[in-house]
């Protein structure tokens, strides 16, 4: 899936360091989901970091020295990821020769690493952007330099990342599974039932209640399966296996589905393509290979 590296380690220590040879730049508009990025004989190529090595705060000229601040992200072996955050009055940075490029392009194309690096740092650019300001009493809020957090400098408040879990479940009715399409969204293809934990559910609640809610069924031997993180969402997936409890009838919520359906394991076409947990968990049941009870 989009977190499998191979042989590569990815890190999430908070250790910020000026950018080196090798470092990249994670550049996302203040607007907009996309992504710096240019072609080149074929790659996809990130802008490098040590470019922008002027907007680093430690050059005794405020938070945000030229409307930009440069932030370390996370590593994957010896190359760092960073990126710019936008101080309240600034627009977006634009570079020639690369073009913003809509973030879901990085889900089908360039190296394993391009992807899982572009999401996650989707997520924690959209983080420190959102918590500009402090929600307790307003102020500015100022970066914290010795954890990933914003601290307010006029009330204390400290926030953290914020990672919002949610499920996918696939349910199984003997040979079948209950597969799903989305309603009113771009992706046409399918999916299988899914949603948000909600304040005071586990994950096993939700998985219960998600169902009900979407295809008005009961379920049984509720199983965990396997965990993602998808940084395009700031969700953190958490994949369970089921089984149907009593009468199959679907009663299908239109408002979240347009359809939903009881498919047989052998008329399930879907193609594994190592990127995200309902992809994977679809081919697993297709090919019998699902956790049992």
């Amino acid at each position: 899936m989009i977190q499998d590296l191979d042989n590569q380690f990815y890190s999430n220590d908070f250790r910020p360091r000026p950018p080196r040879e090798g470092d990249v730049m994670l550049i996302f508009p203040r607007e907009g989901k996309k992504l710096c990025l240019i072609e080149y004989e074929g790659e996809y190529i990130l802008p490098e970091a040590r470019d922008f090595a002027e907007y680093a705060p430690d050059q005794g000229k405020g938070d945000f020295p030229f409307g930009y601040r440069l932030q370390y992200l996370f590593s994957v072996d010896s190359r760092a990821y960073f990126t710019l955050l936008y101080a309240p009055e600034s627009e977006t940075l634009e570079i020639p020769e690369f073009d913003y490029v809509d973030l879901t392009f990085t889900r089908k194309s360039g190296p394993q690493e391009l992807r899982f690096a572009a999401s996650t740092g989707w997520q924690l650019f959209r983080w420190y952007s959102d918590n500009t300001y402090c929600g307790r009493c307003g102020s500015r809020m100022t970066v914290g330099k010795e954890l990933r957090n914003v601290i307010c400098p006029a009330c204390g408040n400290m926030v953290f990342p914020k990672i919002m879990p949610a499920v996918i479940v696939g349910v199984t009715h003997g040979g079948k599974l209950l597969m799903t399409r989305y309603a009113g969204r771009e992706f046409k293809g399918y999916a299988l039932i899914a949603g948000f934990c909600e304040i005071g559910e586990t994950g096993e609640d939700t998985v219960r209640r998600e169902v009900m809610e979407e295809a008005g069924i009961r379920v049984k031997n509720i199983r965990y399966y396997k965990s993602q993180p998808w940084g395009y969402e700031s969700d953190l997936l958490l994949g369970y296996f089921c089984d149907l409890d009593g009468d199959p009838t679907i009663t299908l919520d239109d408002g979240e589905l347009s359809v939903a359906e009881w498919v047989p394991r052998e008329a399930i076409t879907e193609e594994y393509q190592n990127m995200s947990l309902t992809n994977e968990m679809i081919c697993v049941f297709r090919d019998g290979k699902e956790p049992k009870v």
